[in-house]
């Protein structure tokens, strides 16, 4: 096995040594100033140092609205998450998510709606919204054809979870927030603990 010992300015050295393997592979060095790193080092991998398309340790958060909320009929209103349960780059606050990272992003939405009659055909509408304006939705209709058809005319707990995106993430500016809106003809109320939000990066710009 043939080394390379590469003596230090002031002391130590540095030993570079070829294992023994079949063939002649050959070790590039960068025409740029920098550090290599090993799987030892202390040094931090930064997203800007992957390569393109590469996740790495993207923003990832999850939250949860820890007391209730109520929702007037056909009033499109903002859901609450006052509760985080994670949140890796500190980017959400005041039920906003604000991403420093730029790239493609997934969220979920977890809505629970507290004694609910089913009297009819009556729509629950989720909306993810970015930058104030819609983004993406998905609608949950509580009609006889419906899956909660066998709770007609019950009070009784709604619950549905949707997935919202990919959407894009400039890195800075863009936030996105939750909506929900529903025309069952009065006030509903949003329970507590297992109405939450989530997202993740799935992809770097």
């Amino acid at each position: 096995m043939a080394s390379v010992v590469i003596s230090g300015d002031t002391s130590g050295s540095v030993t570079i040594t070829a294992p023994a393997v079949a063939g002649t592979p050959t070790l590039t060095l960068p025409t740029t100033t920098g550090t290599i790193l090993t799987t030892a080092s202390t040094a931090v991998v930064t997203q800007a140092m992957l390569s393109t398309n590469v996740v790495g340790n993207g923003p990832i958060f999850s939250a949860y609205q820890s007391g209730t909320q109520t929702v007037s009929n056909t009033t499109l209103t903002k859901i609450l998450f006052d509760t985080e349960n994670f949140d890796s780059n500190s980017n959400f606050a005041s039920s906003r998510f604000t991403p420093t990272v730029a790239g493609y992003y997934v969220f979920t939405n977890s809505l629970s709606i507290a004694n609910f009659t089913n009297s009819g055909t009556n729509e629950f509408a989720q909306y993810l919204y970015k930058n104030g304006s819609h983004a993406s939705s998905a609608c949950v209709s509580t009609g006889q054809n419906s899956i909660f058809s066998l709770a007609q005319g019950a009070g009784h707990n709604l619950f549905f979870n949707n997935t919202f995106g990919p959407a894009y993430a400039n890195g800075s500016t863009d936030y996105f927030e939750m909506y929900l809106e529903h025309n069952t003809g009065g006030s509903r109320t949003v329970n507590a603990s297992v109405t939450a939000f989530s997202g993740f990066m799935v992809r770097s710009a």
